[in-house]
């Protein structure tokens, strides 16, 4: 290639001739031209360059990142690479550039997600007691049920309707593309439960959410429990999801209720959170009937793809 060159063709040809861009001929001559033929030679690798924080400040940062800021003192409500940098230089007395610290977290296996609400009501204790799920289920099976093999399902009610939700999508950097988002507000309700052993579920569609609607979903569910076992279902502590009074539950199922203000502890709420990213979002409804057709496609497309519901709620 540097013969093509010192015979007097242009850099053009004779790196088309080689096989490699222009760039890399033009660097290689240079090379040649300032060291001889020892400077086409491979040159050592830089080793590592050395870490500006050490292994227990690096753990510092880790710790202030799973707290979050405190308003008063950092004066943000968030974490961004230019607070934990300012952060650092003001800890550690480290200079370090916005980039580095992205790295830096991602390193500590930090990444940016969506954040999930945080009742202030929430009880704390009651949550920790969830963690004896075993125990709990055992506690709610009836004695005609002990016998039998038991089915674990979550259970929850969605709003699907003209006024919906927006989602992310692919687009060119620095741009931010239109989606349709309407601002009527016609809905319907899914009612869905999934039983992530099996990868199976069971929903239905209905106007409102009430006891008579819940009673029509619970008959749902008991028809698709598989025969001779007994299902348990983890729902919240809706009113018309707690017993007696008009509720009608299914001999073939008991219910088991979550902690109040609890929603993070309902696997259902990332079948939703599925659902509209992938089926309901960024789209117009212009009637009822349309919403009904949307939540029927989307349910059933969930339904086909048991591994996938096995995958979201486990």
């Amino acid at each position: 290639m540097l013969a093509l060159v010192l015979e007097g063709r242009n850099r053009i040809e004779a790196a088309q001739a080689a096989g490699m861009d222009r760039q890399t001929l033009r660097d290689w001559v240079h090379r040649y031209n300032a060291q001889g033929l020892q400077g086409l030679t491979n040159r050592p690798k830089r080793g590592a360059l050395k870490r500006k924080l050490t292994a227990a400040q690096e753990a510092e940062v880790a710790d202030w990142v799973r707290a979050g800021p405190t308003w008063q003192v950092h004066k943000v409500v968030r974490w961004r690479c230019c607070d934990l940098r300012d952060e650092i230089a003001r800890r550690f007395d480290v200079t370090m550039h916005e980039r580095t610290v992205g790295k830096l977290l991602v390193r500590l296996n930090f990444s940016r997600v969506s954040v999930r609400p945080h009742h202030p009501e929430q009880d704390l204790d009651a949550q920790e007691a969830q963690k004896n799920f075993a125990d709990l289920v055992a506690a709610v099976i009836p004695e005609h049920a002990r016998p039998k093999p038991i089915e674990l399902l979550w259970q929850d009610e969605a709003r699907v309707g003209q006024h919906g939700s927006l989602t992310y999508v692919w687009a060119e950097r620095g741009s931010r593309p239109r989606a349709p988002h309407d601002q009527r507000y016609t809905s319907a309700y899914l009612f869905g439960a999934v039983c992530p052993a099996r990868g199976v579920g069971a929903a239905l569609v209905l106007p409102g959410v009430n006891t008579a609607a819940m009673n029509l979903h619970l008959a749902e569910v008991s028809a698709q429990v598989t025969p001779g076992a007994h299902a348990v279902i983890t729902l919240d502590g809706a009113g018309w999801h707690r017993p007696g009074g008009a509720l009608i539950v299914p001999d073939n199922i008991s219910l088991l209720a979550l902690p109040p203000y609890s929603p993070e502890l309902n696997p259902v709420e990332n079948i939703w959170q599925y659902l509209r990213q992938n089926y309901l979002a960024n789209r117009i409804f212009d009637t009822y009937d349309a919403i009904l057709d949307a939540c029927c496609d989307a349910w059933n497309a969930l339904v086909a793809l048991p591994d996938t519901i096995r995958s979201i709620v486990t």
